[in-house]
């Protein structure tokens, strides 16, 4: 009876481990496989990310563009036609980014 046990912890604390690692942006700026750079749109409902503005230990630092949004962090804010969709929440974020005037990116 005591291995079922032990292989019950043990699950259990892989599987805590696990949302930590979810809400993690990789050094080449990818989110789940989204791009962290292009035309975004905000919007309430559906969001492919959840985002907290932070002032320190951002996951990605993003600079507000209004033309070429080519780099990572890089972000023009539009209406239409968005590479993909966030939402400001302050809690419980995928993502948590600090707005900057240069120098975007992950750290």
């Amino acid at each position: 009876m005591r291995a079922p046990l032990f292989l019950l912890v043990l699950s259990a604390l892989l599987l805590a481990g696990a949302p930590a690692q979810a809400g993690k942006v990789s050094k080449d700026g990818y989110f789940k496989g989204i791009r962290l750079a292009g035309k975004v749109k905000v919007v309430e409902h559906f969001p492919d990310i959840k985002v907290q503005v932070v002032e320190s230990f951002p996951d990605i630092d993003v600079q507000l563009v209004n033309a070429f949004p080519d780099a990572v962090g890089k972000w023009q804010m539009v209406e239409n036609w968005p590479d993909f969709t966030i939402k400001f929440v302050n809690s419980f974020p995928d993502v948590k980014v600090r707005f900057v005037t240069s120098f975007p990116g992950v750290k």
